[in-house]
């Protein structure tokens, strides 16, 4: 390898592309880079949050355990909370084309304004790549990477793994949980939990 400066270097084992024979991420390991386009067609990379708390959530706008979390706006509000501690949120559709879920960029936006969504960028994944390089499994599936690019939580959104409107309001909130243990320079006391939802309906 040619002599690069220390920072190029860092910059590069942090930030690596996803790529489709990525393993999935681990708690405590740097969270991997990757690139994908907007409902705006607008690229947008990880590494350009360098510094700030990000939150990735997969979704899939026809499943009912999203729609759970959405009908009621609970993931609104969880969303506008984190965004407003400053942490950048990024929905993430990997839904592929053909397959329940899948959105092109007219119609993210259209449920974006409907939904009134509060994410900071709605990021269409409809090969897969970004989705299988994190080991995405459901929708909702949460992951949360901290400012020093580390990825600290993987799971469900909540402790109750349900379709069912009422749970939301007794359940532990593992992200907002996250979200105020970083904030106060805490060790996040639950980094994993169990992933629920509807299966993310990759391409073949």
């Amino acid at each position: 390898m040619p002599n690069l400066p220390s920072l190029a270097v860092a910059t590069f084992a942090v930030f690596a592309l996803a790529s489709p024979l990525a393993a999935t991420q681990k708690n405590g390991t740097l969270a991997q880079d990757f690139k994908l386009t907007d409902v705006n067609g607008k690229t947008v990379q990880l590494s350009q949050f360098r510094g700030k708390t990000v939150v990735l959530e997969w979704h899939n706008p026809g499943c009912p355990f999203v729609s759970k979390h959405y009908s009621s706006g609970n993931m609104q509000a969880t969303q506008k909370a984190a965004r407003q501690q400053g942490a950048i949120w990024l929905t993430i559709n990997s839904g592929a084309e053909g397959k329940q879920g899948h959105m092109t960029g007219p119609e993210a936006k259209a449920l974006i304004a409907k939904q009134k969504i509060q994410s900071t960028n709605y990021l269409l994944d409809a090969k897969g790549l970004v989705g299988k390089a994190y080991g995405a499994k459901t929708t909702p599936h949460m992951y949360i990477i901290d400012g020093s690019g580390t990825l600290v939580y993987q799971g469900g959104i909540d402790d109750k793994p349900t379709a069912n409107t009422a749970d939301i309001k007794d359940a532990r909130n593992h992200v907002l949980a996250a979200l105020s243990e970083i904030k106060s320079g805490e060790k996040v006391s639950v980094a994993q939990a169990r992933p629920y939802g509807c299966s993310v309906k990759y391409a073949s």
